[in-house]
């Protein structure tokens, strides 16, 4: 239960799997530029999409539990697949607190394509969630677009692991992004939060096969909008009252590589802090915002 004293200028928490939370990140940044913010790179146990779905449940409900008790005033599951497989549950232990999960972007890729064919791009447990396949369902029966599945099995490890640009990386997203534009697909959905990071290179895969434009949906977007509208609706927003807003990371491995990561990612320089992994997540020191 999240107390009701929670003020305007608590941290939102930010969590995912990795670094591929960086591509929500970025829009908070650029929505809610007043925002302290705190974010968890469970990086010690990526990827989460390999993950049978009981142990996904496990890191997402140890994690938020961990950034409640720094005194967030609101949670982003920046992770399709954590948000797949529990969002439901996390808000079932935090009913009175604003959540917002990763929708997998199966809505705008249908109101975006032109010819009716939408590619969507994310990890086999995202795709075989129950959540993901009745919305495809709904959407299908609303909108008749035809929805073509490409598990992307391996990719955000390359993305996670600084492979943007290798050789590796642009074999890997041939092979995956190659066939969809085969089936005449002219929008693809980033179904996972990783994937909008090397959307350069996506792009110039989509160039090698066709001179069509193709429609990327990217949903980081959305899930900013959306944290505003619950923040605002919940008087929790906060305005620039002179101070700077914070930015702080947590991780479950390496403290330098997500130091490294934030750097060459999105350019900033945060102060990390380790985390260690087991039963119950320890709190590190370092002040809370």
């Amino acid at each position: 239960m999240v107390s009701s004293t929670i003020q305007h200028n608590a941290p939102v928490g930010i969590f995912d799997s990795g670094v591929g939370g960086f591509s929500v990140l970025r829009h908070i940044q650029a929505q809610l530029p007043n925002e302290h913010l705190l974010y968890f790179a469970d990086s010690g146990f990526a990827p989460y999409g390999d993950k049978p779905e009981e142990i996904v449940i496990e890191r997402v409900l140890g994690i938020g539990a961990f950034l409640v008790s720094r005194g967030v005033k609101a949670l982003v599951v920046a992770c399709n697949t954590a948000t797949v497989a529990a969002v439901r549950i996390l808000r079932q232990h935090y009913p009175d607190m604003p959540i917002v999960g990763v929708e997998p972007g199966l809505k705008p890729g249908a109101a975006a394509t032109r010819n009716g064919t939408v590619g969507v791009l994310a990890t086999d447990r995202t795709l075989a969630g129950e959540k993901f396949l009745l919305l495809r369902d709904q959407i299908v029966e609303a909108t008749g677009a035809r929805f073509v599945l490409q598990p992307c099995v391996g990719l955000a490890d390359q993305i996670e692991f600084g492979e943007s640009g290798s050789p590796a990386l642009d074999a890997m997203l041939e092979r995956y992004v190659a066939p969809l534009l085969a089936q005449g697909a002219d929008t693809l959905v980033l179904g996972c939060t990783h994937y909008p990071l090397v959307q350069a290179s996506i792009e110039r895969v989509i160039r090698r096969h066709t001179d069509a434009d193709v429609t990327l949906i990217d949903t980081g977007d959305a899930v900013a909008r959306q944290l505003a509208r619950l923040l605002e609706a919940a008087g929790l927003l906060r305005r620039d009252d002179g101070e700077p807003p914070l930015l702080t990371g947590f991780t479950s491995a390496s403290g330098a590589a997500l130091s490294a990561a934030f750097a060459s990612l999105l350019g900033q320089e945060p102060p990390v802090h380790e985390v260690a992994i087991g039963a119950t997540l320890s709190d590190p020191e370092g002040p809370r915002i």
